[in-house]
């Protein structure tokens, strides 16, 4: 499979890399539904086999049970780049909440390290802006693992051109994680040209909008989706946004338009979820 340069990080990495937030679970309150942690491995395992070279989680996924088994899934073979994300945080009852502290964000890169069975994490990111005000603080602290030795390479998800300033008046931010598909175009405007004019690294999540776009979404099925999966009561999941979506995917499908692939152009890659797993009548080949 071919390769992309990531930005200034220098990786090379293949176009589409293997998402894990869906493996980490239901059972808390962004989860997927109940998964066969099994199938998550071997799924992992084939993606790696069929040349994908980098695994994107996080440390929240499942409350630290997806980065349990991507560490299950990647002992004892080559290792891919494994990218993870910090700041959001849980207590005994599994609420979660933001925390951009400088003690807590390095409890969380140990925690992450031991649960991946890895010594150094090759992209550490975080997850979310917020507390706005803490941002120079968690940034610094990345900076400052970085030179440490416990990640290779730094970067944010899900933060404004305005935010991505303000770090690097501290570090450069080497990579980026918006959200972007069809459904949610917004970083066309200004996040995406400010990366390419900076040269920072774009991976996006979702770019098939949870599933809305693969032609395979349908109202019956949303009905059916576990409680504990966060799409049941998702805004695109639900009306009047549902139609809309469901409408944009029947276009795809049909002959003479785009596709996904057509439509994001300047990234560097995309992450596809887990969720989707192989099935023996899907072709062997990425």
């Amino acid at each position: 499979m071919q390769k992309k340069q990531f930005g200034k990080t220098g990786m090379q990495i293949t176009p589409v890399g293997l998402g894990a937030w869906a493996i980490g679970g239901g059972h808390w309150e962004s989860g997927w539904g109940p998964q066969d942690d099994q199938e998550s491995i071997a799924t992992i395992r084939r993606a790696l086999d069929l040349g994908i070279n980098w695994i994107d989680t996080a440390a929240v996924y499942g409350l630290g049970h997806s980065e349990t088994v991507v560490g299950k899934a990647i002992k004892g073979r080559e290792r891919p780049y494994i990218f993870t994300k910090g700041s959001l945080v849980w207590d005994e009852y599994g609420k979660v909440g933001h925390n951009l502290k400088a003690a807590s964000l390095r409890r969380e890169v140990e925690s992450s390290l031991k649960r991946l069975g890895i010594d150094v994490i090759d992209l550490y990111q975080i997850h979310w802006p917020d507390p706005d005000p803490d941002i120079e603080e968690g940034w610094s602290t990345l900076a400052a693992l970085k030179q440490e030795g416990k990640v290779r390479h730094i970067g944010v998800s899900n933060f404004s051109v305005e935010q991505m300033q303000r770090a690097e008046k501290i570090a450069p931010v080497e990579t980026l994680q918006p959200p972007y598909s069809l459904v949610h175009p917004n970083v066309e405007k200004e996040i995406l040209p400010y990366c390419q004019q900076h040269h920072i690294g774009v991976i996006v999540y979702s770019p098939m909008a949870s599933g809305l776009l693969t032609g395979k979404m349908t109202r019956a099925r949303i009905a059916n989706l576990p409680d504990d999966d966060w799409r049941k009561g998702g805004t695109e999941f639900q009306e009047p946004r549902l139609s809309r979506n469901l409408a944009l995917a029947e276009l795809l499908l049909s002959p003479g338009h785009c596709t996904i692939r057509q439509s994001l152009p300047r990234l560097s890659a995309h992450v596809i979820p887990a969720r989707w797993k192989r099935r023996s009548r899907q072709p062997s080949s990425v």
